[in-house]
């Protein structure tokens, strides 16, 4: 009788990876080493992911996924900014994991013009579409600010993840934060009215 495929192995191969990761940081994601912390074989592992690359990119949708439940608990972009933080904050690994392999979610560099960030970036499609609900137009037309307000919050997680700015002040900066991406926001549809 030929054996059933084990519908919850992948998850549990992702899930290995993981702890592993943020036990021993990248150098312990052997195909190996996860088949072994995921209770299977190494051929089990390369069935569902076609090498190392396959299985960081893997990671990084997984995380990416579990972000967007945090953003779209929000119902503002100014929560979902929040959120972000947040998010980044309490999970500490999987926002410097995501951030050092990032562009294993590019699509390869090809000819002519860049393809949208929406593409690459699963999340960045939900705040353009935030965007444009709140200020008007499509959320084509939002790419700019989704970035302004992506380098507000990154710089934001850094210097609080870093520990650079001193101690004591943490709060302040986010709160800083929160007010940029208000004044941002606001500022845009002020602007956009007037058209």
């Amino acid at each position: 009788m030929p054996r059933q495929p084990d519908p919850g192995l992948e998850e549990r191969i992702l899930r290995a990876a993981h702890g592993l990761w943020k036990r021993g940081g990248e150098k312990s994601l052997t195909m190996r080493s996860v088949a072994r912390a995921a209770r299977t074989n190494t051929p089990a592992v390369y069935r569902r992911f076609k090498n190392r690359e396959d299985l960081v990119r893997g990671l990084l949708l997984h995380i990416a996924a579990r972000i967007r439940k945090d953003f779209e608990a929000g119902e503002s972009i100014e929560e979902m900014a929040e959120a972000y933080v947040q998010s980044a904050l309490r999970l500490p690994h999987e926002y410097e994991l995501f951030y050092s392999h990032a562009r294993a979610l590019s699509p390869p560099r090809g000819s002519g013009s860049p393809r949208p960030i929406r593409e690459s970036r699963p999340n960045f499609a939900l705040v353009e579409g935030l965007l444009a609900r709140r200020l008007g137009g499509t959320p084509e037309e939002q790419t700019g600010m989704a970035l302004a307000i992506w380098a507000i919050l990154h710089g934001t997680t850094m210097l609080l993840l870093s520990k650079a700015i001193p101690a004591g002040h943490e709060d302040d900066l986010r709160a800083a934060c929160s007010s940029a991406v208000k004044v941002l926001i606001d500022g845009a549809g002020k602007f956009s009215r007037k058209k």
